[in-house]
């Protein structure tokens, strides 16, 4: 290749030239956006110019997201620049309270269109991105002296980043992550099997369970070191979102970084809000699939999922969630089929796609969820 050295191979080459050719991506982006009132920085949503929030979050996954995706997926292309966007634009921000994020987006449905759309654009993108939000949400909840203070104006803007280690807490059956009370704060031990966003993160909002079952929610620095450790996790999908397995070993939590901590008839109240934000990942991939098909009858099937999951009420949510995952894993389905032998080509959307609905299958499963899907999927 032409003006890229004569020492590297080829293939070093071409890659060198796809993640170059994503910087210029972005940066065309933030040059054609530039009459927005940035009020984010470098960019952001402005009054008056028509652009709400899902707008710009299809702009960006049509334009920025979805033409890198397969390289991303590859880990070719700089997934962290794709992150650097979104907390230029203001999105990391999201789950903001009124009054402190500069991203404008009018309700929770709205929010979740915005998932749906950076979805449809690039999952890896939007599965790291979205496991920051639950941090935002406990900064601003916390009722403990200076959580709110230190940890809310970082993470809305973005200059904090944050990965999610709750499952090991709030599963059904015994923690995989316990807490002992010392002088001072806590010690960790256990493991937290799935944590996305390593190296990409430097905050890990965690949860463990104490000695009475009631559990403690954090903030950790998320750095290795003695006490504690990582493991990569391969997965068939959104292998680029650097999700890994951490252990804790007598790891030290200053009682300063604690958030909240609950009992357990509250921690272990079904969250609506998460299985719907969660449930807009399936509907991003199902959208890109309708839209690389045309299929009207795809869309208008999104149309029906969307609406449903958004009118849901708690004992809703699970079939909802079903039905958006069984339609990514469909549309999906239809892609390959509509793309013909193309289709089982690793540079071809249509089975990155296949295997991103695959995943979403599985992804923040909940037992309910599960029954109504294998009923979806088993039923003549």
């Amino acid at each position: 290749m032409l003006g890229l050295g004569g020492t590297r191979r080829p293939a070093q080459a071409f890659a060198d030239a796809r993640v170059a050719a994503g910087h210029l991506l972005i940066d065309q982006f933030l040059l054609t956006n530039a009459t927005y009132d940035h009020r984010c920085g470098r960019g952001g949503v402005t009054e008056g110019t028509g652009m709400t929030g899902e707008l710009v979050a299809r702009k960006i996954a049509d334009e920025i997201l979805f033409p890198a995706a397969m390289s991303v997926d590859t880990g070719v292309a700089d997934l962290k620049a794709h992150l650097d966007l979104l907390a230029a634009e203001g999105f990391y921000g999201l789950a903001a309270p009124p009054g402190v994020g500069t991203l404008k987006v009018s309700g929770r449905r709205a929010a979740c269109r915005v998932v749906e759309e950076l979805a449809s654009g690039c999952l890896t993108t939007a599965f790291v991105w979205v496991q920051h939000h639950p941090a935002v949400l406990a900064a601003a909840a916390s009722v403990l002296p200076g959580v709110r203070k230190r940890w809310l104006a970082p993470l809305v803007s973005g200059r904090a980043r944050a990965g999610l280690a709750i499952g090991a807490t709030v599963r059904q059956g015994p923690a995989t992550l316990r807490a002992t009370a010392v002088d001072g704060g806590h010690l960790l031990d256990g493991e937290a099997p799935w944590v996305t966003g390593w190296g990409l993160i430097d905050t890990l909002y965690a949860s463990a369970r104490n000695a009475d079952d009631s559990a403690l929610w954090a903030f950790l620095d998320a750095v290795e070191g003695d006490t504690l450790r990582v493991e990569p996790v391969e997965m068939v999908a959104v292998a680029a979102s650097r999700t890994v397995r951490v252990v804790f070993d007598r790891h030290f939590v200053p009682t300063e970084r604690v958030a909240a901590v609950q009992r357990p008839e509250r921690w272990s109240q079904p969250d609506a809000g998460t299985l719907r934000f969660n449930g807009s990942l399936a509907l991003g991939v199902a959208n890109r699939c309708s839209r690389l098909v045309d299929d009207g009858a795809l869309r208008a099937q999104l149309d029906a999922c969307r609406a449903a999951l958004d009118g849901a009420d708690p004992a809703g949510m699970p079939p909802a969630r079903a039905a958006a995952s069984e339609l990514a894993l469909r549309a999906a389905a239809a892609l390959a089929v509509a793309t013909g032998s193309r289709a089982v080509l690793l540079d071809n959307h249509a089975q990155r796609l296949m295997r991103e609905a695959t995943f979403l299958l599985v992804f923040g499963l909940r037992p309910n969820i599960r029954d109504a899907l294998l009923t979806r999927l088993t039923s003549a």
